[in-house]
């Protein structure tokens, strides 16, 4: 089958595509071609998605398009010029309201209400979950038959926000781990490579509905345990409360002063403890987290320059000192 990719050239679009390729399908790319190359087999079509469709893509005709776009005008200006194709449209998470409750799955869980305009997230970070929204009801308007698909927080080689690459990285090191939170807190994630497969049995069987693309819900405990494992590496966890590291102006999630994976508790014990269950039924086949942390430290070692987030081993020695010293 014709399969566009818009986009292609970074993480979970350039590995939606280099798996449509793997699996003979013809491929094209478009994207404004300042992020990088698209995977070898795929044909680059230049698309700077603020401008009308060029023609030389707007001549062809598509038998599934996938799309990872934020902005409703940008979605909206793809889906009027290829309405009967079937969409796979990559949104979020975050389009959803509530944060706080565990084991939600589309149709429990309240949306944000839809922004419709197109905003710079430079500006307004705030307005990514309901700009997702709006994406979300451009496609289901306009497109003969679609998925929506939520991810949660995507993972493994090729990751360019550096999130979960530091529990490889920092694991591989070995020796005393600050390890953030409550063991008990649930959390999840998913291989980009098991999302990217099932976006592409999405576009061949023309899956339609809303689905949550997320990993199996499990304590944090057993996620760095497994990764810890897949490494593989020798550690002794410390577990650090979350008073702890708010008091010492640590960050949660992302950043570079941050402890990916840990997020502030129970505001936020439902972002990451979704229901897997309706994805698994629909085809999503998940591999183990110690394999994605195996891949990932790979990759960080063959490339030097990939970006890795979170606090430094200094920095973690600095906390631990004073850990212990409180703990006493």
């Amino acid at each position: 089958m014709r399969i566009l990719v818009l986009g292609g050239t970074v993480f979970l679009s350039r590995e939606v595509a280099a798996e449509a390729v793997r699996r003979g399908h013809e491929v094209v790319c478009a994207s404004r071609g300042r992020s990088g190359r698209v995977p070898d087999g795929a044909r680059p079509v230049t698309w700077d998605r603020e401008q009308d469709v060029p023609d030389e893509l707007a001549a062809i005709a598509f038998d599934a398009v996938v799309d990872v776009a934020r902005h409703p005008g940008q979605v909206a200006r793809a889906v009027a010029a290829f309405p009967t194709a079937h969409w796979v449209f990559v949104s979020t998470v975050n389009v959803y309201a509530d944060d706080a409750t565990p084991g939600g799955r589309p149709g429990t869980l309240p949306l944000r209400e839809a922004r419709r305009e197109d905003v710079d997230l430079a500006v307004e970070p705030e307005a990514y979950g309901p700009m997702k929204v709006a994406c979300e009801e451009v496609v289901r308007e306009g497109a003969a038959s679609a998925m929506v698909l939520r991810p949660g927080l995507i993972v493994g080689p090729g990751d360019p926000s550096g999130r979960f690459a530091y529990w490889p990285r920092r694991l591989a090191a070995g020796g005393e781990v600050l390890a953030p939170g409550d063991p008990a807190d649930v959390v999840q994630v998913v291989d980009v490579r098991d999302l990217a497969a099932w976006a592409v049995t999405a576009c061949e069987e023309r899956l339609a509905g809303d689905f949550d693309g997320v990993g199996l819900a499990m304590p944090i405990r057993e996620l760095l345990e497994e990764a810890a494992a897949g490494v593989p590496a020798e550690v002794a966890w410390t577990w650090v409360d979350q008073e702890f590291l708010a008091e010492h102006e640590v960050q949660p999630w992302a950043g570079p002063d941050s402890l990916p994976l840990w997020l502030p508790r129970p505001a936020y014990d439902g972002m990451c403890a979704h229901d897997a269950l309706p994805s698994i039924e629909a085809g999503l086949a998940l591999r183990p987290i110690a394999e994605t942390a195996r891949d990932t430290l790979a990759w960080l070692e063959a490339d030097p320059d990939a970006p890795v987030g979170g606090i430094g081993l200094e920095r973690e020695r600095s906390l631990l000192e004073a850990w212990g010293s409180r703990a006493t």
